[in-house]
Order: structure tokens, then C-alpha cells, then sequence
């Protein structure tokens, strides 16, 4: 794929090149915010914004704002866009990689948290935690039993308590984004399933707590989309392909 970003130059930390992917449907109102948060947090870090088709202006307030820009033609979702910052920053040669979401919910100061851990090599997959220290996050009562049941799910698999295993705020070195580039990634709701992948492939996963808040905006967010019954059928169904994959390449 010919990666087409509206912007050049790249920024380089003392421990390797970072960048911030942040997946974006229909987010011109929270957008240039997070941009220039993200901006002001980690002058060092370029930043790359993956518009999902949307019908707004995010693009073009992205590019104002001075992220880099890889535009889809249409709406493909959550997973594909994050697929495509990933495959976008292992060409372009960078180290790391923090994804963090356009709607304003994730704390900008806990991006500089997640990308000390994971530079400091002790794990693959730094995963930001909403439940961990005092978090007072509260997510709806739906998604809040999704979690409680995938978190005893990916914490009795992985061998390790997983708090917050449907975060989107996670940072990753450049061994996981060449896991994540291949198609066993799953593009349609890349959550709990990806975090056995992970384990499945022997890379290491570690939780930091991180600062997230409620969602301001209604039905504009690619998250936004998704019945929960269907999500848990999808998740489940996600998990099962994980594990067999893994059963066949072992010869089980």
C-alpha cells in the first residue's frame, strides 16, 4: 500500500522513534484538541491520525492541527484504522508506537507514562489501565460487565490479571507491530482477543494505571456503533479463532 501522509519529517526521542496513532471517525470537534495536547505533552513524538471515512471535516482539522494524515476511502472501522497506523509506522521505521483515541477520553499526560514503560523494555504491550490507583472512571453498566467478563476470560488464559483488557490506550514496541501488520490481527473489535495474541506469540504484557474519561459526544464515535450482544458474540467467537490458531501451529 502506497502510504500517503499529509505531512514529512519524523521526530526521534533518545530511545527511538515514537509515534502516536489515534483512529478517528467523524472527530472534527474533539480532534485538534487531542492533537495539540498530544503535541504539547511529547514535542518529540509525530503524530499520525487515521480518518476512517468520515464525513465531517476530521482530516482536514488534523492536518491543520500538524499531525500527519492517512485517509480511508471508506468507513472500515476501529480495527482496520489501527491496522493502518501500525503497518504506516513499521514502514516508515519507527520504534514505538502509543495508540490513543480522538474523542478526548484519554488523558494526553498519561501517553508520556505508557511510552516510559514500554521503552524501558521490561514489556511488549504497555497496557493503560482506567481501573488501576484512583480511578474514578465508571463505564456503563453493559460495557462494564464486558469487561469484568473478558478480564476473568484474558487474565485466566494469559496467566496474569488483566484489569482493563478493552483499553485503547496502550503503547507497543516494534516486535508486537509486526505481529499486529500480519492477518492474524483482528480488524473488527481488536480488544481482549489481541491481548491473548500477544501472549500466544510470547511477548509480554504489563498494566500501568492511566487517568480516562467519560465520553462526551453521542453517536459520532467509531466506538459508538456496536450493540453489546453482538460485541460479545464477536469477541468470543475472535477468542476461539485465536486459540485454534495457536492449537494448529503447535500441531495440537
Amino acid at each position: 500500500m502506497d502510504w500517503l501522509a499529509k505531512d514529512s519529517g519524523s521526530a526521534t526521542t533518545a530511545s527511538g522513534r515514537l509515534l502516536v496513532v489515534v483512529p478517528a471517525f467523524n472527530e472534527e470537534e474533539n480532534v485538534g484538541r487531542v492533537i495539540a495536547d498530544v503535541r504539547r505533552a511529547m514535542p518529540a513524538a509525530d503524530v499520525l491520525v487515521v480518518d476512517d471515512g468520515s464525513s465531517d471535516a476530521t482530516g482536514a482539522v488534523a492536518e491543520e492541527s500538524g499531525a500527519k494524515v492517512v485517509s480511508l476511502a471508506f468507513n472500515l472501522g476501529y480495527g482496520v484504522a489501527l491496522q493502518t497506523g501500525f503497518k504506516y509506522a513499521l514502514g516508515q521505521g519507527y520504534d514505538y508506537v502509543v495508540q490513543m483515541d480522538a474523542d478526548g477520553q484519554h488523558e494526553v499526560r498519561s501517553v508520556l507514562d505508557l511510552f516510559d514503560e514500554v521503552q524501558k523494555g521490561t514489556a511488549d504491550v504497555v497496557l493503560g489501565s482506567r481501573f488501576l490507583g484512583p480511578s474514578t472512571f465508571k463505564p456503563a453498566l453493559p460495557r462494564r460487565l464486558g469487561i469484568l467478563l473478558f478480564r476473568a476470560i484474558v487474565s485466566s488464559i494469559v496467566g496474569q490479571r488483566i484489569s482493563d483488557p478493552t483499553s485503547g490506550f496502550q503503547a507497543l514496541n516494534r516486535r508486537v507491530l509486526q505481529l499486529y501488520a500480519t492477518e492474524a490481527y483482528p480488524v473488527d473489535f481488536p480488544d481482549a482477543d489481541v491481548l491473548i495474541m500477544v501472549h500466544l506469540a510470547g511477548l509480554k504484557i504489563k498494566e500501568i494505571p492511566v487517568v480516562m474519561y467519560p465520553k462526551t459526544t453521542n453517536d459520532k464515535s467509531m466506538h459508538s456503533g456496536a450493540r453489546p450482544l453482538y460485541y460479545v458474540f464477536k469477541m468470543f467467537l475472535s477468542i476461539f479463532v485465536t486459540l485454534m490458531r495457536q492449537r494448529r501451529y503447535e500441531g495440537g
